[in-house]
């Protein structure tokens, strides 16, 4: 603690000292942001060195980090004390402040919640240097409930302290196949109402789906290896059983980025074993992305080809109840596939997160859906993105703002608590240092 405290007032310190000094950015070493910034010239504020894990009380059942660990380190400080974040996000370079700041889940969701719901307390940096502790039960409460989806514009998290639960060796998988999608989600339903500790699941197509129920086991009979020559999601189309070590569980899509490895042909067995283990990740993967987005050789392949390219990555969170609609809608108008489902439930009321309010105790899917759709036909920008956020709207969901937005800044405001923003904006950043909400996630600036 000695030591973060001399990493945070030197950051605070620098941070005081350049004053208003034009536009701020956090100079870090990965984001899992898919939405290109405005070029600006930016001040950037080096919290690279902020990714230390503090404390592990496995009895008292909490981990206490610095911000920018990435939630690979985090779990493996709490694994070694035989316990784990309630929620591990999906890819090992995902970083607790990121997942915090944004809205984080994986398969422990539909028990524990979002990421955010699982944070104790966290020390917040204010865009004019100062410090403060928010906790659900302090002075700062309202940046507590209001940190959840202010992507950095309200202040950045240098320190978050979560809960943890205790895990086995093991993860024992069930693979229940689908044909019928209001059976699907029915049988979602009912596993997240039966002691199960992680449930999530797949769309291959219109009658192909699989749920997976994951229930932690001090033995097994064999753990499977999904790190290098196998691919995890292929197993779920073929197997109804399977064994993983608990680690290789919470990373089983980072290998191949769930299956988004394909496009850079890593799921070619040749490619694979010359890519070899040490680069089947998210991380390489990220950097290899960003490399093309930069000097753009997809976008002059589809230019050759004719062809009118749309990014459509996205995660969107529907009632249980309408997620049969949305399936049918997606598959029919968007057509990307597969689909991830994550199941999540929001424990207590909805207006305790106010820039990302769900129904309390409501039962909501994530779907998770991340590729390029490529028409022959040219659409205005965003025209797949826009479509979908209006049948989220529709359904009663909320979308994540990771990756591109198009609300009109009203309805964005109606969504994402405009007004419970302005008031958290007005007492943390009242000289508009940072960008507002709106303008970083649908403006891009």
């Amino acid at each position: 603690m000695t030591g973060y405290a001399e990493r945070r007032d030197g950051l605070a310190r620098s941070l005081r000292e350049a004053g208003a000094a034009g536009p701020l950015r956090l100079d870090k070493r990965t984001s899992n942001l898919f939405r290109d910034r405005a070029a600006a010239p930016r001040r950037r504020l080096d919290v690279g060195g902020l990714d230390h894990v503090l404390a592990v009380d496995a009895a008292a059942g909490w981990v206490d980090a610095e911000a920018m660990t990435p939630y690979v380190a985090l779990a493996d400080a709490t694994l070694a004390h035989g316990t784990m974040p309630c929620v591990v996000p999906q890819l090992k370079s995902i970083t607790l402040g990121g997942a915090v700041a944004g809205v984080g889940i994986e398969s422990s969701s539909f028990r524990h919640g979002l990421v955010h719901e699982s944070v104790l307390e966290l020390e917040v940096l204010l865009a004019d240097g100062t410090v403060v502790l928010a906790r659900p039960d302090n002075e700062h409460r309202d940046l507590y409930f209001g940190f959840p989806n202010s992507y950095g514009t309200l202040g950045y998290a240098l320190r978050v302290k979560a809960k943890t639960l205790p895990v086995k060796r093991f993860v024992r998988l069930e693979h229940v196949h689908h044909t019928d999608p209001e059976a699907f989600f029915g049988n979602v339903a009912a596993v997240c109402a039966s002691p199960a500790d992680f449930v999530d699941a797949v769309v291959f197509g219109p009658r192909e789906m699989v749920t997976t129920v994951g229930r932690f086991a001090d033995e097994a009979p064999y753990a499977s290896d999904y790190t290098y020559e196998h691919i995890y999601y292929r197993s779920l189309r073929s197997r109804d059983e399977d064994y993983l070590a608990t680690r290789d569980y919470l990373w089983r899509w980072d290998t191949d980025w769930f299956w988004c490895s394909q496009n850079l042909f890593a799921q070619n067995p040749v490619v694979r074993r010359l890519l070899g283990r040490g680069r089947l990740n998210s991380v390489f993967y990220t950097r290899v992305m960003r490399w093309n987005s930069r000097v753009g050789l997809t976008r002059w392949l589809d230019r050759i080809a004719g062809r009118h390219p749309e990014s459509v990555i996205q995660d969107v969170d529907i009632p249980v109840e309408r997620a049969p609609e949305f399936l049918d809608f997606f598959l029919r108008e968007v057509g990307i596939r597969p689909l991830w489902v994550c199941p999540f439930r929001a424990p207590g009321p909805a207006a305790r997160w106010p820039l990302f309010p769900t129904r309390a105790d409501a039962l909501y899917v994530n779907f998770g859906f991340w590729d390029v759709v490529r028409s022959r036909a040219p659409h205005p920008a965003g025209h797949f993105n826009r479509m979908i956020e209006r049948k989220v709207v529709a359904l009663g969901g909320i979308k994540s703002l990771y990756s591109d937005s198009y609300f009109p800044r009203a309805e964005f405001d109606a969504i994402y608590g405009g007004a419970a923003y302005a008031a958290l904006k007005a007492r943390y950043d009242p000289d508009g240092r940072l960008p507002g909400l709106y303008e970083k996630c649908v403006l891009r600036r």
